[in-house]
């Protein structure tokens, strides 16, 4: 479903598991700071929401989207990360460096999750302009930061 026909920001919570004793990383991308710090507070916030204690949530930062996959594996090669969330925006601009970018942060972080056996939530904003990324990031179409991060809590009642 696209996400204009969808609020990032809203789910189904009734049968979410506990998540008190899990350790999450979050890895964000510096890229678009703003629109990512906002999708890290969303997932961050949650998170706590649900369950989560705030010393069990660790944020790495990385450079750039690209990086996502490298920050998004020293985190879940680690026995202390139970799921991790990365979060980055790129926007689409006169070349086609977006496809590329987005293909190879996909791909590289389904093989993180394969090869570690834990979920790493793909949590990239890719959009035409910087409105649209702003309106996934708190705006008219919720943060996908949220939906990040209630998509590892439900991966995590996958493997109990």
């Amino acid at each position: 479903m696209a996400t204009s026909l969808k609020n990032l920001s809203e789910y189904n919570s009734d049968k979410l598991p506990d998540i008190s004793g899990k350790r999450f990383g979050i890895v964000v991308a510096e890229w678009n700071k703003d629109i990512t710090d906002a999708l890290c507070k969303g997932a961050y916030e949650t998170l706590l929401k649900h369950g989560a204690r705030p010393e069990n949530i660790h944020r790495n930062t990385v450079p750039g989207s690209f990086e996502l996959t490298l920050g998004s594996q020293y985190l879940a090669m680690s026995n202390e990360i139970d799921a991790v969330i990365a979060l980055g925006v790129v926007i689409k601009g006169d070349t086609k460096h977006d496809d590329y970018i987005c293909h190879a942060v996909a791909k590289g972080l389904t093989d993180v999750a394969l090869k570690f056996n834990k979920p790493v939530i793909f949590g990239l904003v890719t959009t035409n302009d910087e409105q649209q990324a702003k309106d996934r990031a708190g705006g008219k179409h919720g943060n996908k930061g949220v939906e990040a991060a209630v998509t590892a809590i439900q991966m995590l009642a996958l493997h109990n």
